[in-house]
């Protein structure tokens, strides 16, 4: 199940980069981005009130409250960055660089959360971090 949602986002995230280049036209990145984030906002809570999952909040610990509002500023940082980047540049190399993520988040996750890191692993992120310099230069 996990790879039709991660199927789903990676279509999702594309369209995201198409709307918004289109969306940005004229508006200042900063700006577009706050509305794509209440948007954002608006649905996420909405899906937390379709599915009943309010009752949860209360449960939630203080450790997961820190990494959550941290997860929650680097998500801020990286949107601000994209819609910068999609305005003043083409969308193909824009997205190819911010596929870099794919890499990062492989080594982080080696490094920080003890993931393995096998040959296949090594090779694949040596090939994404290829296709993603090679699409933008």
């Amino acid at each position: 199940m996990w790879l039709i949602y991660a199927l789903g986002s990676a279509i999702f995230a594309a369209l995201t980069a198409i709307l918004a280049k289109i969306g940005i036209e004229g508006v200042n990145s900063h700006l577009a981005t706050a509305i794509r984030t209440g948007v954002v906002l608006l649905l996420a809570w909405g899906m937390v009130f379709l599915v009943g999952a309010g009752s949860g909040v209360a449960k939630i610990s203080a450790k997961s409250w820190v990494f959550l509002i941290l997860s929650g500023l680097a998500t801020g940082a990286s949107w601000l960055c994209y819609y910068k980047a999609l305005q003043l540049g083409e969308v193909a190399k824009v997205a190819a660089i911010d596929k870099l993520s794919v890499v990062l988040a492989i080594i982080f996750a080696v490094l920080f959360l003890g993931e393995s890191f096998t040959l296949k692993t090594a090779i694949a992120t040596i090939l994404i971090g290829a296709g993603a310099l090679i699409m933008a230069f």
